[in-house]
């Protein structure tokens, strides 16, 4: 009756997964449609759910360790069964029942060479929360869901679960320390100090892929001003109406829509042995995570209205800051977007993100000098910089392509037709 769940492959480009937290124990009963366990991808920290009911009988990738992708993540059967012959089977490396069961010790924190630091003597002390080797906290996602909208930091919790993880019973009963309570601990002067983080396989993938970019692919860089008082209007005018919320960015993903059909060219990818010309537009918007950069797709953005993009983007950050996103939903894009206006960037270049030909980085609205019917009057202006890659796209082709997004950034009304 038993069943083996092996570490699922969650994204085209997944070879293997590191647990980054169990949320059942050996022993606990299993519904099928529970989440089982956290698993850290190369893309992200996704919720694994059971498919089986039963109880789980065995644990065969402990908390903070990787296996390959099909590896024998779990057993799960009914209570009492003998597993021995079923992992004796099964041709993937497992650790041996006995030591897949036994509860694993958690290491305990070792504090830097230091001295405590109070405003007042007090018995009172701010113990971290249990984490993962990456520097992950153990807490359920109720737990963590339930802290973000009391506004506590979760780090400051006290986790009385399996191995010291925070449930909600944890969250709720939490009482913030005052300033003068804390102790805080602050390495003496003069003395260094360094902390080594382990690479998540997020990063991992974000450090391979770009540096094959990077490194492969010939940039070149194409950066033009954009005056942006039309899109102020139009935008403000927008958001006048019940209900509508449009950004600056749901107003680039659109222009750069519509440029993308006008110029193919740039919408293309390099594939070894040919030039991919996509007549379809998927555009992936950059969103930056805890643990790295997720890049959710927008697709055939160039038939969405300003409102349906607006929405699909707010979804995509607010599922990747819950790490709800799946492998379908960041998979297909065909141009990238990257904006860094919101952190008050000015300009950058960004790496083109394969297998796509170009990336467009956003800047910041800036109000500056410009000069209109010969006379220098304020004005609002937007820097954006095109990445290229050379074997794709040429610098007129890119100039192009510029020129149109411009023109509809620079007359928004246009875009709406």
């Amino acid at each position: 009756m038993a069943e083996i769940v092996y570490m699922p492959k969650l994204s085209d480009t997944m070879t293997e997964g590191v647990v980054a937290a169990w949320n059942k124990k050996v022993g606990d009963a299993v519904k099928s449609g529970e989440v089982l366990a956290e698993i850290e991808t190369d893309k992200a920290t996704m919720e694994f759910e059971s498919f089986f009911d039963g109880v789980l009988l065995h644990i065969g990738v402990e908390v903070g360790k990787s296996a390959p992708v099909n590896t024998v993540l779990a057993i799960i059967g009914q209570a009492g069964e003998d597993v021995t012959s079923l992992l004796s089977s099964s041709p993937e490396p497992v650790a041996s029942v006995k030591e897949a069961e036994k509860p694993s010790a958690q290491p305990n924190p070792v504090a830097p060479a230091a001295s405590p630091v109070t405003e007042k003597s007090t018995s009172q002390v701010v113990t971290p929360a249990a984490s993962s080797s990456n520097g992950r906290i153990f807490a359920s996602p109720l737990a963590k869901k339930l802290a973000e909208v009391k506004g506590i930091d979760i780090g400051f919790v006290s986790g009385t679960g399996d191995g010291g993880r925070i449930t909600k019973r944890d969250v709720d009963h939490y009482t913030p320390y005052t300033p003068a309570e804390r102790t805080f601990t602050a390495a003496p002067v003069g003395q260094e100090s360094f902390t080594d983080e382990p690479i998540s396989q997020m990063r991992k993938t974000i450090a391979r892929r770009l540096s094959e970019s990077k490194f492969t692919a010939p940039h070149f860089y194409l950066t033009l001003d954009i005056n942006m008082d039309n899109a102020i209007a139009a935008r403000k005018s927008l958001n006048s109406i019940d209900g509508v919320k449009v950004s600056f960015n749901d107003m680039v993903i659109k222009s750069v829509a519509h440029a993308l059909k006008q110029h193919p060219t740039v919408n293309s990818a390099w594939l070894g042995d040919v030039i991919r010309r996509n007549q379809h537009v998927h555009i992936g918007v950059a969103v930056a995570v805890d643990e790295g950069l997720l890049v959710p797709v927008i697709r055939f953005a160039d038939s969405k209205g300003l409102t349906q993009i607006s929405s699909e983007v707010r979804d995509y950050a607010q599922r990747a800051k819950d790490k709800k996103l799946q492998p379908s939903d960041w998979e297909g894009n065909t141009f990238t977007i990257s904006n860094l206006g919101m952190f008050g960037v000015e300009a950058f270049t960004a790496i083109v993100n394969p297998p796509d030909s170009c990336i467009l980085a956003v800047g910041g609205i800036k109000e500056v000098p410009v000069v209109k019917n010969g006379q220098v009057v304020p004005g609002n202006v937007m820097k954006v910089t095109l990445s290229c890659d050379h074997r794709v796209v040429d610098g007129a082709s890119g100039a192009a392509f510029l020129q149109t997004f411009k023109y509809y950034m620079e007359n928004p009304v246009s875009m709406l037709l």
